[in-house]
């Protein structure tokens, strides 16, 4: 947990930073936004390769043509995954009611392969939104993914060979041409959310 504690403060910091130094490397100022924390500079995401619950490969690619919400979790999470895909489900119908739920995608991916099935995790997620996507990887393609989004996470041993995740509760926003373009921090609230995404659909940058 004080790993994660940390990246979260590193992630503040920088966002703070960033704030500071302006918005001047793009070529449209970006709304006015509530919750959203836009990056005056986007960043990359490098090339990966997960596997969706329904057995299809993600990849970078799938990230083009309209923004993306990346939370990074695990289904056996007590607190943190249910709340804030709980959070994304009541989002999801703000946006279907604002008719531009096609210009966003929820990917949850779960950093935690050895016990996420694609079955329990094409349920899982399901569950929240049949509209949601699953998907996790290898673990070099997770921590690869993790590093680039900023959003860490890491294997808590416990008691007879069990383990829970510590993992960050951002949530990335990946811009249309797959760079992240910001972030939501932690903790989510569904309406706002919503509304910052239509200015973001409606934004020409």
């Amino acid at each position: 947990m004080k790993r994660i504690a940390q990246s979260i403060a590193g992630l503040t910091l920088m966002l703070l930073a960033l704030s500071l130094a302006g918005c001047g490397s793009r070529s449209e100022p970006p709304p006015t936004l509530s919750v959203a924390q836009l990056f005056p500079a986007a960043r990359a995401v490098p090339a990966f390769t997960l596997t969706r619950s329904d057995g299809k490969p993600l990849t970078r690619a799938d990230w083009k043509g309209r923004y993306t919400l990346v939370f990074m979790g695990y289904t056996h999470c007590p607190d943190i995954c249910p709340t804030t895909l709980l959070t994304m489900r009541r989002m999801w119908a703000d946006l279907q009611r604002l008719g531009i739920s096609s210009h966003v995608a929820v990917d949850f991916i779960s950093v935690d392969p050895g016990r996420d099935t694609p079955q329990r995790l094409a349920e899982y997620t399901h569950w929240f939104d049949p509209a949601f996507t699953g998907a996790t990887g290898t673990p070099a393609e997770l921590e690869k993914l993790s590093k680039a989004l900023m959003l860490p996470f890491a294997i808590v041993p416990g008691k007879d060979g069990q383990y829970s995740v510590d993992h960050s509760a951002t949530i990335a926003i990946i811009g249309p041409d797959a760079t992240e373009i910001g972030v939501f921090m932690p903790p989510p609230h569904a309406t706002p959310m919503a509304a910052d995404l239509q200015r973001l659909v409606a934004w020409k940058p």
